[in-house]
């Protein structure tokens, strides 16, 4: 199993979350409701609930060690010293204003493209958006350090960026519209022969 981007990890996280929560709120209520006894919990119940807290701890990490390498882009940050990228773009920020190297960041599907941003004066944070507002992708921008991020584009799509840090009222007119525009990628209904 692995995810083309960060939608798809999303839906998979939120359900396999929602079932990992559950469990803990049970074992928070079983605790709750064993204090409100009057009789003190004999031993042999004890065993139960810390097999149980035991199983959550092996569940949790063990979710985290089996789908890290279905992330795309753990595994390419991990190996990015090995990794050279497709494309490279040099950006600035100074005065709450992006200043990018061309108008639009056109980037071919499946290209490894690091983005090179660095901060003049404040902390910024720089942050790619699909147009239903939902994160791409960001990093945070500090002022004096190497800011940069490798990303892998497996979907067509034009991004607006935005800034993902406070960094005054200024702030929050940090928005560029259409800032990178993704071509190239097959589409679903391509995949299938026209068929969706």
């Amino acid at each position: 199993m692995t995810f083309n981007d960060s939608l798809e990890l999303l839906s998979f996280h939120w359900v396999a979350y929602s079932v990992y929560s559950a469990l803990i709120i049970s074992v928070v209520a079983w605790f709750g409701y064993n204090l409100t006894k009057q009789e003190k919990a004999k031993s042999l119940i004890r065993i139960p609930f810390y097999s149980f807290i035991g199983f959550l701890v092996v569940a949790g990490v063990g979710h985290h060690i089996f789908t890290y390498n279905t992330v795309p882009w753990v595994a390419q940050d991990i190996n990015r010293h090995d990794m050279t990228p497709d494309k490279v773009y040099h950006i600035n920020v100074k005065k709450h204003v992006f200043i990018l190297p061309t108008e639009k960041m056109v980037i071919n599907c499946k290209e490894q493209v690091l983005f090179d941003v660095t901060s003049e004066d404040l902390v910024y944070g720089f942050g790619l958006f699909r147009k239903d507002n939902t994160m791409v992708m960001q990093m945070q921008v500090n002022p004096g350090s190497k800011n940069d991020i490798l990303w892998t584009f497996n979907q067509n799509g034009i991004y607006d960026l935005m800034s993902t840090e406070y960094s005054g009222p200024k702030g929050n007119a940090m928005f560029v519209k259409d800032a990178v525009e993704v071509v190239g990628c097959q589409n679903i209904s391509e995949k299938n022969g026209g068929v969706k």
